[in-house]
């Protein structure tokens, strides 16, 4: 069996991982601010299809975005459990969340039983 990636043990390597991640996540919320913008809807310019297709472009784009918030708000509870002493505890049940858990996903707040009930 491999080495995980990262002790989630260590609260040093958890948030260097989870600050990584934070940087990541942000540019590309950056990168996708031009995809997000309103479509131009003027059909003397822009035929009917591509405008439809600008118009799913830009939904999956917001949906795409909305998402990347939620992990940035994922992370940054993480931060703040690791700074109150409390991360890899459940937030739900107030057990310790399984290590192979915390490994797959650093920013996870429920232990098995909790997210799968």
């Amino acid at each position: 069996m491999a080495d995980p990636p990262f002790d989630p043990g260590d609260d040093d390597e958890v948030r260097r991982v989870l600050s990584a991640r934070r940087a990541e996540v942000s540019a590309l919320v950056a990168g996708s601010k031009e995809a997000r913008e309103a479509v131009e809807l003027d059909q003397s310019r822009v035929g009917r299809l591509s405008r439809m297709d600008a118009l799913q472009d830009q939904a999956m784009a917001l949906e795409t975005d909305r998402r990347r918030t939620l992990e940035l708000q994922r992370i940054e509870s993480a931060l703040t459990r690791l700074e109150a002493g409390d991360y890899g505890l459940c937030v739900r049940c107030g057990e310790e969340i399984a290590l192979e858990r915390l490994t797959f996903d650093p920013a996870v707040t429920l232990c098995i039983d909790c997210a799968e009930g």
